[in-house]
């Protein structure tokens, strides 16, 4: 359980940082995490809490991370390069796999599985949604055939189950979803299963069941639309109440 939290706390909402080579103000490599996530965050009443990728046992050391989520009510697992082909029983990395950092997919992994462990309430977007694919067991398309049919900077439909927890939090049935992805899911890890697709049958978001808390994965960026558009806002803010109600 999270440490209980006065009444007028905004519930805590741990967001892993991304490495990157460099930023316009920095002298060194840095950490960062895309401000339209946690813009969006904040919209729905939750504090953004960026989190170090390091474990005290090394990133891919679970008990170590757990430890760190324990202060946390939530879980947002964000995009970011793709998992090394390894990670899923791939012999080989195809040549488009890019941006693959072994101790930001360590951690990530270790996160997945702790926050489902601890029944957080736990929020995956596009690699977010791989990692717990790949944590659960399971495989992605390393490619999904060129750009021609990659989802790159592309807004389209998505099908939501209904009845599902992202159709519920959306509060709609489809929806137009943003894009920015090459890769796809592949066989389903254990206890996932897809509920929303795109029209060439591309996995768009998956559940799990059971789950001990709140949990939906999907495969596009709500963030990039979530300022302007209900249905995308409100996948945060499902995430938000459902880590409001724990305390």
């Amino acid at each position: 359980m999270s440490t209980p939290r006065t009444p007028h706390l905004r519930p805590l909402i741990a967001v892993p940082n991304r490495f990157a080579a460099s930023t316009s103000a920095l002298r060194y490599t840095a950490e960062v995490t895309a401000r339209a996530v946690v813009d969006a965050v904040w919209r729905a009443g939750g504090e953004p809490f960026m989190l170090h990728p390091y474990a005290p046992g090394g990133a891919a050391d679970p008990a170590g991370v757990g430890a760190r989520l324990a202060r946390c009510d939530g879980v947002l697992l964000p995009g970011g390069g793709d998992l090394a082909p390894y990670r899923y029983g791939a012999a080989d990395a195809h040549e488009s796999v890019y941006d693959v950092d072994a101790e930001q997919d360590a951690f990530d992994l270790a996160v997945a599985h702790a926050a489902l462990g601890a029944g957080l309430p736990l929020f995956a977007i596009c690699r977010g949604l791989q990692v717990v694919n790949v944590a659960l067991g399971g495989t992605l398309q390393q490619d999904m055939g060129g750009p021609e049919c990659a989802h790159r900077h592309l807004v389209h439909p998505v099908t939501l189950k209904p009845g599902s927890a992202v159709a519920v939090a959306a509060g709609a049935d489809k929806v137009n979803a943003s894009c920015y992805h090459h890769q796809r899911v592949d066989a389903l890890g254990k206890g996932l299963h897809p509920t929303a697709f795109a029209a060439d049958g591309t996995v768009e978001a998956i559940e799990l069941a059971p789950a001990q808390g709140w949990f939906v994965a999907v495969q596009w960026h709500p963030e990039d639309t979530a300022a302007r558009d209900r249905t995308q806002q409100g996948l945060f803010d499902a995430l938000v109440r459902a880590a409001a109600a724990r305390n």
